[in-house]
């Protein structure tokens, strides 16, 4: 809004404001605008969850040492959309259709993540969507988002080759071209693989930072990480000189979503000022699954979600250890860790909790960056 309005209307009389042309610059104030909202409004979102008694239910099950953080507000993930989507809408170009799918993404599976919490929060205990309810609604916001990618495919403003990390030359497309004129009868069946990419890409994303979510700045922590690499992903995705030197198909409307993901960092920083250990707030289900869903379009949209596993590396482990936990159990009845998802598996060995955040951080830093180098190993 600030772009259109300072830039874009005000330029022409007063030539200072050309700076908000400049990516940069206003991904570097979005970034400061969303760490103040979240810093600000903090104390104020914290308080009225507490006057709702919006606390958090600790599973029994787990460990015992969590139980004491029973009654903790929960739903902190109103916070974090708030201080990604508003400066998201202040600094970026409103003309750029793939601000507004992320926008609109993100907010979809807030909404998810908001009615599991409601339902957590009313029938006062640790479980609320049925897990078949949530993964459908999940698939449903997941292939919303591929039709309008496909809707921008038809209009040459997308792309659906894939990146293939280290082979430069293998840009696989799940679309086929060819139609309609050649086949006019497959109709959806074309468009088919793609969708099913996406719903699988962003189902996976969100619910592997959900799983993440369980010990006092963990999932956020690993999100700033993620997302500040997502941030350097969209900018060289963008800029006609980076994309040619490291190869990478170039899209030039992309590079606006460094933006939101600058956006992404500010407002993940200023939560973990309040959801650093011990926690005065969690996310819940609206934040971690609004997490996992901005993530993963930002990584389909770029084209780069094969790197996911990378740029979200703890994410993906935590998600893995659930899946063969219970593949384990369920063929073996054997568990292969103590506990999971895998923080919980370092709990039980003893780490303290301080301790398994601090190094998961670790973890996630050495992805990311491995991540990137990936762009020149090709």
């Amino acid at each position: 809004m600030l772009y259109w309005l300072l830039y874009e209307k005000l330029f022409p009389f007063f030539h200072p404001f050309r700076i908000f042309r400049y990516l940069t610059f206003r991904t570097a104030f979005a970034s400061l605008t969303a760490l103040l909202i979240a810093l600000f409004i903090g104390p104020y979102v914290i308080q009225k969850l507490r006057e709702f008694q919006i606390g958090q239910f600790v599973r029994e099950d787990g460990p015992q040492s969590h139980l004491k953080k029973t009654g903790t507000p929960t739903m902190g993930g109103v916070l974090i959309c708030i201080a990604i989507l508003l400066p998201t809408v202040l600094w970026s170009d409103p003309s750029n259709p793939f601000v507004w799918v992320t926008v609109a993404s993100t907010l979809a599976f807030a909404a998810i993540g908001f009615t599991d919490d409601y339902i957590k929060v009313v029938r006062r205990r640790s479980l609320g969507l049925t897990a078949r309810a949530k993964l459908v609604l999940q698939a449903v916001a997941g292939a919303l988002v591929a039709v309008a990618l496909v809707a921008l495919e038809q209009f040459k403003m997308f792309s659906t080759r894939m990146s293939v990390p280290f082979i430069k030359s293998l840009r696989p497309d799940l679309l086929w071209h060819g139609w309609p004129s050649t086949l006019p009868h497959l109709g959806l069946f074309v468009f088919a693989p793609f969708v099913l990419w996406v719903v699988l890409v962003l189902v996976g994303s969100s619910n592997a930072v959900n799983l993440t979510d369980g010990l006092d700045g963990l999932a956020i922590g690993c999100t700033i990480i993620a997302a500040g690499a997502l941030a350097v992903l969209t900018y060289v995705s963008g800029h006609v000189v980076f994309a040619d030197y490291l190869e990478l198909q170039r899209m030039p409307l992309v590079a606006e979503l460094t933006v939101f993901c600058g956006s992404m960092v500010g407002a993940s920083i200023g939560f973990l000022w309040y959801n650093a250990h011990p926690a005065e707030i969690f996310m819940g289900d609206v934040g971690s699954l609004a997490l996992g869903g901005a993530i993963g379009t930002v990584a389909i949209i770029i084209r780069q979600e094969l790197l996911l596993p990378f740029i979200g590396g703890i994410f993906i482990l935590e998600a893995v250890s659930v899946m063969l936990q219970v593949g384990s159990y369920k063929l073996r009845k054997k568990r292969i860790f103590k506990m999971a998802p895998l923080h919980h598996h370092f709990e039980q060995l003893g780490w303290h909790e301080s301790k398994v955040i601090a190094r998961f951080w670790i973890g996630a830093l050495v992805f990311a960056l491995f991540a990137l180098t990936t762009l020149k190993l090709r």
